[in-house]
């Protein structure tokens, strides 16, 4: 929809165009483009492309497909749950013989790490943790654990000069709706840094006489990501819809991240923020969201510190996993077409009512923590 349009958030992408048809018209024009690119699953929108030379296919990316992701919402599965990432990628945890896990571990590891690389795709980017404490701090606001790291992927920590601003969430469906909110995050540290005058040109002089000869921006963001299980508690239903490795590779391809934390706590206690590997952040922003239905303040420690940020309205804080799995959910006529040309069994009315059942059960369970609160 044209009015969900919103600044791309892709690290890679140079000169990212929005809603530009492809026609035969715009392939003639010299100049125009060396090559469109698209997965494999390019059909004929792509024609005249092709009858130019200019259609290169990039192999589809394995592991986040469209199709299986509606279908876990249509069908309310839980089996792409994730109990510990960290086990996963050393190959201790999943399905299939030892060797299979190692070797599932392995690839998966590879893709954190090339999803953390630079906006060149060939350096290191962000830096990637994974952090460990009990069960009770992963989603209790009263048990003070900092826990333990573990550095998934060596990158580039902070440069001299930078706030660090601590942000955390789910993520489900990484949609403009987080989008925007980082983008009020990154917008609202720019303001503080130009009043600090971290803009003037001997401050950008300064830190390019002395560092690499680049410039940087005021703040570095780190992100925690919730483990599948502490989302679920909330939120219930079979939610997340995508688990905590393909929301992690969501948030590690934004511009707007420096940093990742995977398996997160649910409450950042002040245990926990001490023990952030780059120390106390600055700030710990939060934004509009009604998304997760809960029974106590989460960010109560960062308040007390002193450096909790709240970011305001903004066009799309409505869209989140709820909003768009209603959406889906409204579409279903349009996805069992697809399935069916596809050759794929379709979704039946029964697992679709047992869905609505689900969301609304999640929802009178919402309102009764909201009384209660």
């Amino acid at each position: 929809m044209a009015t969900e349009s919103v600044p791309q958030p892709g690290s890679w992408p140079e000169d990212p165009q929005e809603d530009v048809p492809i026609t035969k018209d715009r392939i003639w024009v010299d100049g125009c483009f060396d090559f469109s690119h698209h997965d494999s699953a390019g059909e004929d929108c792509y024609r005249f492309v092709k009858a130019a030379g200019r259609f290169l296919v990039v192999k589809r990316t394995p592991g986040i497909s469209t199709t299986d992701l509606v279908g876990r919402m249509l069908l309310c599965t839980k089996n792409h749950f994730i109990r510990s990432l960290a086990q996963v990628l050393k190959g201790e945890e999943g399905a299939g013989s030892s060797e299979e896990r190692v070797a599932a571990g392995t690839a998966m590891a590879q893709r954190v790490k090339d999803y953390a690389s630079d906006e060149t795709g060939l350096k290191p980017g962000a830096l990637v943790f994974s952090w460990s404490g009990t069960a009770s701090a992963m989603e209790s606001n009263t048990v003070e654990d900092a826990g333990s790291y573990t550095k998934l992927v060596e990158g580039v920590g902070p440069r001299p000069g930078q706030r660090i601003v601590y942000v955390d969430g789910g993520f489900d469906l990484f949609s403009s709706g987080h989008i925007e909110f980082l983008r009020q995050v990154a917008k609202a540290e720019e303001a503080l840094g130009r009043q600090k005058g971290w803009y003037e040109d001997t401050s950008v002089q300064h830190r390019r006489s002395t560092g690499d000869g680049s410039d940087y921006g005021p703040a570095y963001v780190v992100a925690g990501v919730h483990d599948d299980h502490v989302i679920n508690h909330w939120k219930g239903v079979n939610y997340p819809i995508m688990n905590i490795f393909e929301r992690g590779l969501c948030v590690l391809q934004c511009r707007y991240i420096n940093s990742v934390i995977f398996s997160a706590p649910f409450s950042p206690s002040k245990a926990y923020l001490s023990n952030l590997p780059f120390g106390i952040p600055h700030a710990v922003y939060h934004g509009p969201t009604a998304f997760m239905p809960l029974t106590y303040d989460p960010y109560v420690a960062a308040k007390e510190i002193g450096i909790y940020q709240e970011v305001g309205d903004h066009d799309f804080q409505h869209v989140n996993a709820g909003e768009i799995v209603q959406r889906i959910l409204r579409s279903r006529q349009m996805y069992e077409a697809r399935q069916k040309k596809k050759g794929e069994k379709a979704t039946g009315e029964d697992a679709v009512r047992r869905r609505e059942q689900m969301e609304e059960e999640a929802t009178a369970l919402e309102k009764e923590r909201a009384a209660n609160r």
